[in-house]
C-alpha cells in the first residue's frame, strides 16, 4: 500500500517528468531544429572511444580496402564500394575524414528512424540515449573503425521507417533513407543478403496481409525498401565496374561478386564436406586443389589466411573460381544435409556471439607499408595510438556490452510475444523486423563464413538503441497504474 503522501510524491515526480528532463525545452526531433541539433551532436558523440584510442580504429581487412581504393587493385574479397568511399572521403589526408562521415551516415539513420517511429521524442532524450549507447554497447567501436561493419546496423534502421512509416518521413526524408541504405547496403557483400532477405520477408508480410485480410496485419511498404536494396546493387556494380577498367585481365566488367564462392567453399572445407567432393570429382577434373585433397586445412580462416595454404599456392582468390564454383555446386547437389547443417548451427552460434573488440590488436606489420606507401603523415599518430601499443582489454568491455545486448535481444522477444498474444499486430513489427535483421546477419554469416563476434556484435546495439529511447515511456506508464495509490 501506498500512502497520500508517497501517492502525491508521485504524482509530483509525473508532472516534472521521472527524470526531471521536463524543466529543460521539449525540442522533439520531429521538429527541424532538434532533427538537426540531433544529428550534428550525436555524430561526435559516437566517436570518442576512437578519440581515446588516438586515431581510428583498424582491422586487418583495412588494408585491402585502403589499396584497392587509393590503387585501384582489384582486390576480389573486398568491397570496393567501401574502397572508394574511403578515397574519396579523403582517406589519404585523414582516416579522421573517413569515421567522421561513417558516425554521421549512423547518426543520420537513427534520428531518422527516431523521429519516424516515435516522433515526440525530445533532443535530450536522443543525447541521453546516445550517450549510453556510446558507453555501454559496441556501437563506438564500429563507427570509429576503418571497416564498413559499422553499416550493418544502419541498413536495418533505414529499411524499417522505410517499410512501415513512410507517411510520417515523407519525400525528402525517405530518399535520403534510400541514399544513405544504399551505401550501407554497398559496402559490404554481406549487407545485400541481409537486406534482400528482409525484403523478402516484407513481400511475405504483404501477401499475408491481403490473404488474412480478416487479421488486419500490418500491409508494409515493399517498393521503398526495394528501392534501397537497387541502389545498393547499383553501387556494387558501378564500383566493380570501376574498378575493373583498371584491371584489364578481368574477362567480366560488371559482376556482384567474384569471392562468394571462395568463402563458401572455405566453410565447406571446414565442414569436411570439399574433402568428400574432391575425391567424387579429381578422377575426371583435374582440378587445382586434388594434390592436396588429403592434407587439406582443418578450418575455413586456415584456409583463406593460413600462410601454408594450398590456397595460396593456387592463386588465392585470384585463382580459378570456375572450379570453386564446381566444388560449392557439387557438395551442395550431392551432401546437402552435411553442407547445410553445420552452416545453420554455426548461423544459431553466430546470433549469441556478441563479445566487442574481435580482432581489435595492433596491426602494425600488416597495415605499417600501405601507411608509409599511401598514409605516411598519418604514420606516426597511427603508431602511438592505444591499439598499436597493445593496451587495450576487452574482458571489462564485455562484462557490460554482452549482458546488455542479449537482454536488450530478450526483451524485444518479450515485447513481440506479448504482441502476437494480443493480436496487436502494429506493435509487433518492430521487434520482429530488427531480430529477422539480426538473424539474417547471422544466417548470411554463419553460411557463408563461419561465426566470429565481431558479425554480430556490429548489430547487437540495435535492440538497445530501442530500449534507451522506450524505457522512460514505460517507467512512466507503470508509475500511472490506478494501482500504485490503491
Amino acid at each position: 500500500m501506498i500512502n497520500d503522501s508517497s501517492a502525491r510524491t508521485l504524482r509530483g515526480r509525473r508532472s516534472a517528468g521521472v527524470f526531471g528532463w521536463q524543466r529543460l525545452p521539449a525540442f522533439p526531433i520531429s521538429h527541424l531544429g532538434g532533427e538537426l541539433a540531433a544529428i550534428a551532436l550525436l555524430t561526435p558523440m559516437f566517436l570518442f572511444v576512437a578519440v581515446w584510442n588516438g586515431f581510428p580504429f583498424l582491422f586487418f581487412d583495412s588494408g585491402a580496402y585502403v589499396l584497392e581504393g587509393f590503387a585501384r587493385v582489384f582486390v576480389p574479397e573486398r568491397s570496393p564500394v567501401y574502397s572508394l568511399f574511403i578515397h574519396y572521403a579523403d582517406g589519404r589526408e585523414s582516416l579522421w575524414y573517413v569515421a567522421i562521415i561513417q558516425s554521421l551516415l549512423t547518426a543520420i539513420a537513427i534520428v531518422e528512424f527516431a523521429r519516424a517511429v516515435w516522433p515526440r521524442t525530445s533532443l535530450w532524450l536522443m543525447l541521453r540515449a546516445g550517450a549510453a549507447l556510446s558507453i555501454l554497447t559496441s556501437i563506438s567501436w564500429f563507427v570509429g573503425q576503418i571497416e564498413p561493419d559499422c553499416f550493418t546496423a544502419v541498413l536495418i534502421l533505414a529499411m524499417y521507417p522505410l517499410a512501415f512509416k513512410p507517411q510520417q518521413l515523407g519525400v525528402v526524408r525517405a530518399i535520403l533513407l534510400i541514399v544513405v541504405g544504399g551505401i550501407a547496403i554497398g559496402t559490404h557483400p554481406s549487407h545485400l543478403g541481409t537486406s534482400s532477405g528482409l525484403v523478402l520477408c516484407l513481400f511475405a508480410a504483404w501477401i499475408a496481409a491481403l490473404i488474412w485480410k480478416r487479421l488486419r496485419l500490418p500491409r508494409p511498404n515493399v517498393v521503398l525498401p526495394a528501392a534501397m536494396v537497387a541502389a545498393g546493387l547499383s553501387l556494387v556494380l558501378l564500383a566493380n565496374h570501376s574498378i575493373a577498367l583498371h584491371n584489364k585481365g578481368l574477362p567480366d566488367k560488371w559482376f556482384v561478386s567474384r569471392s562468394g564462392s571462395f568463402f563458401l567453399a572455405a566453410r565447406l572445407m571446414g565442414d569436411g564436406v570439399v574433402k568428400k567432393t574432391l575425391y567424387d570429382l579429381c578422377p575426371t577434373h583435374p582440378l587445382l586443389l586434388c594434390p592436396y585433397k588429403d592434407n587439406l586445412p582443418k578450418t575455413a580462416d586456415n584456409f583463406l589466411w593460413g600462410p601454408e595454404s594450398p590456397f595460396n599456392k593456387i592463386g588465392r582468390f585470384y585463382g580459378p573460381k570456375e572450379e570453386y564454383d564446381l566444388i560449392v555446386s557439387h557438395s551442395l547437389t550431392h551432401y546437402p544435409l552435411q553442407s547445410l547443417m553445420p552452416g545453420l548451427l554455426g548461423s544459431l552460434r553466430q546470433y549469441f556471439m556478441v563479445r566487442t573488440g574481435d580482432g581489435v590488436e595492433p596491426q602494425e606489420w600488416v597495415l605499417g607499408p600501405l601507411f608509409r606507401g599511401f598514409m605516411p603523415a598519418q604514420y606516426k599518430d597511427y603508431l602511438t595510438a592505444h591499439q598499436q601499443r597493445g593496451t587495450l582489454r576487452f574482458p571489462a568491455v564485455n562484462v557490460v556490452h554482452v549482458p546488455l545486448a542479449l537482454l536488450a535481444q530478450l526483451w524485444l522477444g518479450w515485447v513481440l510475444y506479448r504482441a502476437i498474444k494480443r493480436r496487436r499486430w502494429n506493435l509487433g513489427t518492430l521487434p520482429a523486423f530488427v531480430l529477422l535483421g539480426l538473424l539474417g546477419n547471422a544466417m548470411v554469416c554463419g553460411l557463408f563464413s563461419g561465426p566470429h563476434d565481431r558479425y554480430q556484435s556490429r548489430v547487437a546495439w540495435v535492440p538497445c538503441l530501442i530500449v534507451l529511447l522506450t524505457a522512460r515511456q514505460s517507467v512512466e506508464r507503470a508509475l500511472r497504474r490506478p494501482n500504485l495509490t490503491a
